[in-house]
């Protein structure tokens, strides 16, 4: 299914936001970078998916773990930043976006 014009809105507003709050939550793990690769919302904007890019890529299991027990904590985050633009404040599930190992594993294979 196609996503809607106010779909796509959603999503970059939400990739922003996002990025934001995990831009401040990696300063306080030192060596640790968390980008948020794509967001996607459901139709009815009851739940958003949100894929993270993490480096290094050896932590991003633990470090997702870590995020997914603090869900609560960022969605309330992310509804004090959104509260002007949604009055819904979506469900949050969090996914690696593994996309960029994947790249270099078939990058290293083309290269020997």
């Amino acid at each position: 299914m196609e996503e809607t014009t106010r779909q796509k809105k959603i999503n970059r507003l939400l990739q922003k936001e996002f990025g934001e709050i995990f831009l401040l939550k990696a300063k306080q793990m030192p060596g640790t970078l968390i980008s948020v690769s794509a967001v996607r919302i459901t139709p009815d904007l009851g739940m958003a998916k949100v894929y993270l890019s993490i480096f290094p890529s050896e932590k991003a299991q633990a470090l997702l773990e870590n995020i997914k027990e603090h869900s609560a904590q960022i969605r309330h985050e992310l509804g004090q930043r959104i509260r002007y633009q949604l009055r819904i404040v979506p469900e949050l599930s969090f996914y690696i976006d593994d996309s960029l190992d994947y790249l270099e594993k078939i990058d290293n294979l083309l290269k020997k």
